[in-house]
């Protein structure tokens, strides 16, 4: 949203950390992250910084979410290796906690970084760089 609220320059982790008070170590993991699948474009360099990828309209908050979450299973029975929970065999809760998974990710599917940004001017006056 940072890069989206300053669209014609290229940003600092710096800035972004300053604005959303996070710390600049974790978002060099997360901009790498961001920019391993295309989401961010990074610019190195004394003059470097971050711009997005692509548009925030084919931003959807869904495929970011999916891209962080994708290493870690739900739970132990949705992991792919070895399940050590006795109740594998007859617990239904997977069904149950899969379908809710879908429908949490479809709900941001439809959503994109330029929806969360449209006529949000308190946002963008927060994010925007002077």
């Amino acid at each position: 949203m940072f890069c989206a609220a300053n669209p014609d320059r290229i940003v600092r982790k710096r800035e972004v950390a300053i604005a959303c008070n996070a710390s600049e170590n974790h978002l060099a993991q997360v901009i790498h992250l961001l920019a391993q699948h295309g989401f961010l474009h990074t610019v190195r360099g004394r003059s470097g910084g971050l711009r997005l990828g692509r548009s925030p309209d084919l931003i959807s908050v869904g495929d970011v979410f999916r891209h962080f979450e994708a290493g870690l299973p739900f739970a132990e029975c949705f992991s792919e290796g070895h399940c050590e929970c006795p109740l594998v065999g007859s617990c239904r809760l997977k069904a149950t906690l899969g379908a809710a998974l879908g429908a949490f990710y479809a709900q941001l599917d439809t959503v994109s970084v330029a929806d969360l940004m449209r006529d949000n001017s308190e946002l963008h006056s927060l994010l925007r760089v002077a």
